[in-house]
Parts: structure tokens; C-alpha cells; sequence
């Protein structure tokens, strides 16, 4: 990894690690899994642009959620009928955007409230220069800053939910959220996923959220 790459920018601004070092091989020579392997061996989970980005430790000691449980389908996925079982989420947003891999080759950005998926590139070098374009909006560094001055620092495991999803015109103001556990936020929107996913634009759709 070269001084200027964008990942070695990203690693210079990170806080961590969340665990224990760990050397940690998937297997492949190239790809994303590579660079991921490798990226972890480096720092073991971290969190980026004021907690707006975090990237997931693996093991059984830490803070925050374990890499490998977090992609079992009794984490979360289960409730998403199948629509994030190609993903392979090595990190999050504030808001539980999921990171992933998929198939090995693509860096992807999994909405938890639609599942759709927007490519980034096939590349962790990829993420990180997507990131660093415009922390703001794809990080949500300062959101992420302003929230947790007004509110407190989320603690490692949690994330956020807004009460009104965004898909349903919900907003960005502060009060539009609660703190939850990041597992049991990503439950909580997995149905509203397999609802929202596919639907034709402008359709209505009946969310019963009770």
C-alpha cells in the first residue's frame, strides 16, 4: 500500500483499533477481500470521520460488532428475505449504510432501507477515494460530529434510525432519530427492505411499523 494511496489516507485519520491484532488471510491474492485482509491485519476494526464510518473488528474480543457474525443470517440478515445475502458488509455509516463485497470483485453501498446497491468500484482503494471525495456526504462526517455533540458519543456497537425513514421523506433533523444497537436497527428496517425493494416509483406502499 503506497503512502498516497487513499487508503493509507484513510488509515492515517482512523481511530482504533477495536480489537485485538489479528492476522487475518480470506483466501484471496487480489481483489477486495485481499486489500480487506490485509487492511484488518494493519488495524483491527477503526472508526473514520467522527464515528461516521465505521469499519468492523473480527474476532471474539472487542468493540462493536464482530465482522464475521455481523454478515450470519441471525445477525440481521434474515430479515431482508434474501436481499443482502450476496453482501459481504466490512463496514457502516452512522445511518447503517452497509459496506460490502460482493462476489469477491465489487465494492458495493447497501441501503438498509431499500437494499439497493450502488457500486463503488472493485477495489477497497476504490471506497476509500469515495470516501475521501466528499466526507460529508458520503461519510457523513459532519453530521456524525454535530449529532454526537448535541447528543453524546455512540457507544461502538450502536448506530442510528431515523423514526421517519428517509424512504418515506423522513428527515435529517436531530430529532428524527434514536439510538439503537446496530444489529437490532438493521432488523427493524430489513422488512421495510423487502416492502420498498423493486417497487415502482410513486408507488404507495403500506408500511405497518406497530
Amino acid at each position: 500500500m503506497s503512502t498516497d494511496s487513499a487508503l493509507e489516507q484513510l488509515l492515517s485519520r482512523a481511530r482504533g483499533p477495536l480489537g485485538p491484532a489479528i492476522d487475518l488471510d480470506f483466501g484471496f491474492e487480489t481483489g477486495p477481500l485481499a486489500e480487506l485482509g490485509r487492511l484488518i491485519s494493519r488495524m483491527n476494526g477503526f472508526f473514520l470521520f467522527n464515528a461516521g464510518v465505521q469499519v468492523f473488528r473480527v474476532g471474539e474480543e472487542g468493540l462493536g460488532h464482530d465482522m464475521l457474525h455481523w454478515n450470519t443470517d441471525d445477525a440481521w440478515k434474515d430479515t431482508y428475505g434474501g436481499l443482502a445475502d450476496d453482501q459481504f458488509c466490512f463496514g457502516q455509516d452512522i445511518f447503517g449504510t452497509q459496506f460490502a463485497v460482493v462476489g469477491g470483485e465489487k465494492v458495493v453501498r447497501f441501503d438498509p432501507e431499500t437494499a439497493d446497491v450502488t457500486e463503488l468500484g472493485d477495489s477497497l482503494e476504490s471506497w476509500a477515494a469515495w470516501l475521501l471525495a466528499d466526507p460529508d456526504v458520503n461519510a457523513a462526517a459532519s453530521f456524525a460530529y454535530a449529532f454526537q455533540r448535541e447528543n453524546g458519543a455512540l457507544e461502538p456497537n450502536e448506530r442510528l434510525v431515523p423514526l421517519q425513514f428517509f424512504v418515506g421523506g423522513g428527515s435529517y433533523d436531530f430529532d428524527n432519530f434514536a439510538v439503537k444497537d446496530a444489529v437490532t436497527a438493521m432488523r427493524i428496517r430489513g422488512p421495510i427492505a423487502q416492502r420498498v425493494h423493486g417497487a415502482p416509483d410513486g408507488a404507495t406502499i403500506r408500511l405497518d411499523l406497530a
